[in-house]
Formats: C-alpha cells, sequence, structure tokens
C-alpha cells in the first residue's frame, strides 16, 4: 500500500458513500480501499454514475436491498439521480428483478426521496 494509493481510494469511497469514510485496520478494509476504490472504481472508461448504475441493478438482482439503499442515498444526495430518474430506475428494473424486489424497491426510494426533500426544505 502506497500513500497516495490509500488516499486515492478512500476519497473514491467518500464520494460512493456520501459520507467521511476513516482509514482502517486490517487487510480486509486495505484490500478494499487500496485496490476496489483506488484502482476499479477510478479506472477510465465508465462515469461514477455508470458504476453506480450498474451496482443497482446487481444489488436489486441480488435481492440486497441493504447495500441498494446505500447506493441509492449516496446517488441521490450527490445528484447523480434526480428523483424522477430513481423512480424510473424502479419500473425498468421490477420488470427484471420481479415485482416483489420492484415493490421493495419503490418504497425504498419513496422513502429517500421523501428525506432529501424534507432536507431541502427551509
Amino acid at each position: 500500500m502506497t500513500e497516495d494509493k490509500r488516499r486515492r481510494g478512500l476519497d473514491m469511497m467518500r464520494q460512493v458513500y456520501g459520507w467521511d469514510v476513516q482509514d482502517g485496520p486490517g487487510d480486509f478494509f486495505g484490500l478494499t480501499v487500496d485496490h476496489l476504490f483506488a484502482e476499479i472504481w477510478t479506472r477510465p472508461g465508465l462515469t461514477l454514475r455508470d458504476r453506480r448504475l450498474l451496482l443497482i441493478g446487481l444489488l436489486i438482482g441480488q435481492g440486497r436491498h441493504d447495500v441498494a439503499e446505500i447506493q441509492l442515498d449516496a446517488a441521490l444526495r450527490g445528484e447523480e439521480l434526480s428523483p424522477d430518474e430513481l423512480r424510473e430506475i424502479v419500473i425498468f428494473l421490477t420488470h427484471y428483478a420481479g415485482w416483489p424486489a420492484g415493490a421493495k424497491l419503490s418504497m425504498q426510494a419513496e422513502q429517500l426521496i421523501g428525506k432529501l426533500q424534507q432536507g431541502s426544505q427551509p
């Protein structure tokens, strides 16, 4: 691990998750930061939004709504997705992931949109 790689990885984690991520102990954390975030998430060819959309689709397809919610929240707060785009994603993914998964995703999306709109009001 180099200091530069760790810094780049932590910076990308902050962008992906939308909150401050501190350095952590252990090989698992180190590999996650130094490889996944410093090398994979920063590769040319796809934007952060592209990668996030792919990840959201994969997570919903796997039934990982808990992790998908983190990505949806970060995408909304980071203005990578608008509420209308998120609603369109729900409709699209429902037809591939199944109605129960789509219903869960729809509820999550509307809750996140509601929180965002409440926070943006004076």
